[in-house]
């Protein structure tokens, strides 16, 4: 990923629109799932992107302190954003919004990565290289609750209990 032609200040103010996002959307989904593990995993998600926005926050604050926070409406920083389809907690709903989630954390691990190299205070780039890595865990834990969706779907209208409308 190619971030070197966006300001500093777009670059942060991007990943603190993708943070707030990102919680949102788990927050959201985890209201309409009905599995009581899938839901806790999508809070505990929901609360690692807050945390990740306050880190980013005292960033942006500690690199421009005259300036104030103002997120876009629309960033121009090419970050993936995950929307959520349908209505319900439909399991092949679910299912694709957790890949496309997997997609945007993936997409997230990468951008820090980058972001870390504007950086020269080694506080700040270890902490970009340490939020990159729990993009990483971010994405294995949605594709864990996205295969075990998928296993379960499986069995239950191999069994006839559901078809692919079945709630989760």
């Amino acid at each position: 990923m190619d971030i070197s032609r966006y300001s500093l200040e777009d670059l942060l103010l991007a990943a603190i629109k993708s943070e707030v996002e990102a919680e949102e959307v788990y927050l959201r989904l985890s209201e309409r799932v009905k599995n009581p593990f899938l839901r806790g995993r999508l809070e505990f998600l929901a609360d690692e992107e807050k945390k990740h926005k306050k880190f980013l926050e005292k960033v942006f604050k500690e690199t421009f302190p005259a300036k104030n926070i103002v997120l876009p409406r629309a960033s121009n920083v090419p970050l993936p954003s995950v929307r959520l389809h349908g209505e319900t907690g439909a399991m092949r709903d679910v299912i694709v919004i957790l890949e496309d989630a997997m997609k945007a954390e993936k997409a997230a691990h990468e951008f820090y990565d980058h972001l870390k190299t504007r950086f020269r205070d080694e506080k700040v780039r270890t902490a970009l290289h340490y939020l990159a890595l729990m993009e990483l865990d971010h994405y294995r834990i949605l594709r864990m609750e996205r295969d075990e969706i998928g296993e379960v779907e499986n069995v239950m209208e191999d069994m006839g209990y559901i078809n692919l409308d079945g709630v989760y």
